[in-house]
C-alpha cells in the first residue's frame, strides 16, 4: 500500500528541504534555511533539466520528506543509464513508519521507468543508521567514494 504522494519541489519548499539537510547533517552545516534566494538558481537548473527531479513526499497532505533523482547516461555496462538518489531526508517524527522505504521504492520505480539498469546512492560514513537502512533495502556497499570540496 502506498501512503505517500509525490510532487516536484517548488521555491516554497526550499525552507523545508534546507532545514531537513541541516538537521540531518553530520558535518558542520553550511546551508542557511533563511537564505532561500541562494538556492533558487539550483532549483531552476533542476527544473530545466529533464534528467533531474527534486521531489517532495507528502503524507496525509503534509510534506514529510524530500529527495533528488538524477538520471545519468554512461559508457560502463554497455551504455546503461544509472539512477542516482541523493539528499534523501525525512522528518524525524515520520521515521520508523516505513515511509522512507516507500520513498526509496518510488525512486527505484522511477529509475526503472527511465530505463536505468543500476540505482546508486551515497550517504555520509557517519550516518550509521542510514547505512543500515539502505542495506536492509538491498543496497550493497560496493564502492568507496571520495569528495573534494572546491
Amino acid at each position: 500500500m502506498t501512503r505517500l504522494t509525490y510532487r516536484p519541489a517548488t521555491a516554497d519548499d526550499l525552507p523545508f528541504i534546507v532545514n531537513q539537510i541541516v538537521e540531518d547533517s553530520v558535518v558542520e552545516p553550511d546551508d542557511d534555511p533563511q537564505a532561500i534566494e541562494l538556492y533558487l538558481p539550483a532549483l531552476a537548473a533542476i527544473d530545466a533539466d529533464p534528467n533531474q527531479e527534486l521531489l517532495i513526499a507528502e503524507y496525509e497532505g503534509k510534506a514529510v520528506g524530500s529527495m533528488q533523482l538524477s538520471y545519468l547516461p554512461g559508457i560502463a555496462r554497455r551504455g546503461q543509464w544509472r539512477g542516482l538518489i541523493e539528499a534523501v531526508h525525512i522528518r524525524p517524527e515520520s521515521r520508523n513508519l516505513g515511509l522512507g522505504s516507500e520513498m526509496i521504492g518510488h525512486a527505484i520505480a522511477k529509475c526503472k521507468a527511465r530505463g536505468c539498469g543500476v540505482v546508486q546512492l551515497t550517504s555520509n560514513k557517519n550516518r550509521i543508521d542510514a547505512h543500515r537502512f539502505y542495506r536492509k533495502l538491498g543496497f550493497a556497499q560496493s564502492h568507496e567514494g571520495s569528495k573534494l570540496t572546491l
